[in-house]
């Protein structure tokens, strides 16, 4: 699984906050009834409304893994167009285009 570099050595220098977060995200991720694919497509149109590049590319290779298509995680940043505007929507297509590319 890819991790960047900054999280490696956040995770280095401040394990327990690391292992903490990852608790909680893996308990967020089971709290309720969506598939694996849809939850990280959520999480990919919560990353891309806070204009996090780190998130979409995340989020969208793990979208990725769990089934969705090129199609799927493109509609996701398509669907952010009239909540965050067309850059916004613009910026996170070329992040996730960029790790389409990279498959």
């Amino acid at each position: 699984m890819y991790l960047p570099e900054l999280f490696k050595s956040f995770s280095e220098k401040y394990p327990e906050i690391s292992q903490l977060h990852e608790k909680l995200a893996a308990e967020c991720l089971a709290s309720g009834p969506m598939d694996p694919k849809t939850r990280h497509l959520v999480k990919l149109g919560v990353a891309i409304g806070t204009g996090s590049r780190g998130g979409v590319m995340s989020q969208t290779r793990k979208a990725l893994k769990e089934g969705a298509t090129a199609e799927e995680v493109s509609q996701a940043a398509l669907l952010a167009l009239t909540s965050v505007g067309f850059s916004q929507m613009m910026a996170a297509m070329s992040w996730i285009w960029e790790v389409l590319e990279k498959k």
